[in-house]
């Protein structure tokens, strides 16, 4: 738990930092031009593709006949909008997740070393192409799971579940692989993942819901069809923000774990050897990084 809230305020703290705030706009240009394309040429497709699809439901068309006389409205109409965007968050989340990986994960870690861990060994345990590999792997898999669960979101409960979980187990794969792809073995990486996956697992999902929150800003209707290329950029911008902080929560979180590892073994083999003055004097040095700002 105290790894898990010092690296959560530290990330919150170098989200400040000038350069974070640069880095998180460099993929703005990008995802706005993605957004405007889906937004012009298959909104209106998407949303009255939707609407039917509601309508043609059996088991729910008694309901939306119930829900129109109590408020007086086109049920369908107003829904069809809102499930359209829950619909096309992840995708634009997913996208957003590897361009922030490509430009932003390896900056932002290295950031985190260069001012808290200046004195962590790189081992380089994985290289920049076997991360690109797994990312991509791993998010053919994420949008398998978000196409085959879709069905499921037209239940109110799961629309609020189902993308964050599977979003939140991407983020956890993706990042606290590129956290330590630099710094850790791949002996220590796959020690340190398999000792901390719950907590991994919990930032992930975490910031899986960070995510989805920006949805809020343009999820309004006509609000959000009449302000298309306002509300996108902005809720896009909050989309890479909210990457850059959860890259910095993990890297402050594994880097840390590492260091803590590193220390372990070097007190556990300066026991062995009968306490060694450079060894100890060695562990003394990597325990001295965590108070670093």
């Amino acid at each position: 738990m105290r790894l898990l809230l010092d690296s959560f305020w530290r990330a919150v703290a170098y989200c400040m930092l000038p350069r974070v705030i640069v880095l998180s706009l460099l993929p703005l240009g990008l995802m706005v031009l993605l957004a405007a394309g889906f937004g012009y040429f298959y909104w209106d497709a998407a949303v009255a593709w939707t609407r039917e699809a509601l309508d043609a439901w059996p088991l729910l068309s008694s309901f939306w006949g119930w829900i129109s006389k109590l408020f007086s409205g086109d049920v369908t109409a107003m829904l069809a909008p809102l499930v359209v965007v829950f619909a096309a968050t992840p995708l634009i989340v997913v996208i957003s997740l590897l361009i922030v990986a490509g430009l932003m994960a390896a900056p932002l870690t290295a950031l985190v070393a260069r001012r808290r861990f200046p004195m962590l060994e790189r081992k380089k345990g994985a290289s920049f192409f076997a991360s690109m590999a797994r990312s991509l792997g791993l998010t053919v898999l994420a949008l398998i799971a978000l196409v085959v669960s879709m069905p499921l979101w037209l239940i109110p409960p799961l629309v609020l579940i189902l993308p964050p979980l599977i979003w939140g187990w991407l983020t956890y794969r993706v990042m606290s692989f590129d956290a330590l792809a630099e710094h850790a073995s791949p002996e220590e990486r796959a020690t340190l993942l398999r000792a901390h996956r719950l907590p991994l697992l919990c930032i992930g999902v975490l910031c899986g819901y960070l995510g989805a929150a920006p949805s809020i800003v343009w999820a309004s209707g006509l609000l959000f069809a009449a302000a298309f290329f306002v509300l996108v950029p902005l809720a896009i911008w909050i989309y890479t923000l909210v990457f850059a902080f959860s890259s910095l929560w993990f890297g402050h979180y594994c880097l840390d774990a590492l260091a803590q590892l590193r220390a372990r073994r070097a007190a556990a083999a300066a026991s062995s050897s009968g306490g060694s003055p450079a060894v100890q004097v060695d562990e003394q040095a990597i325990l001295s990084q965590w108070k670093s700002p």
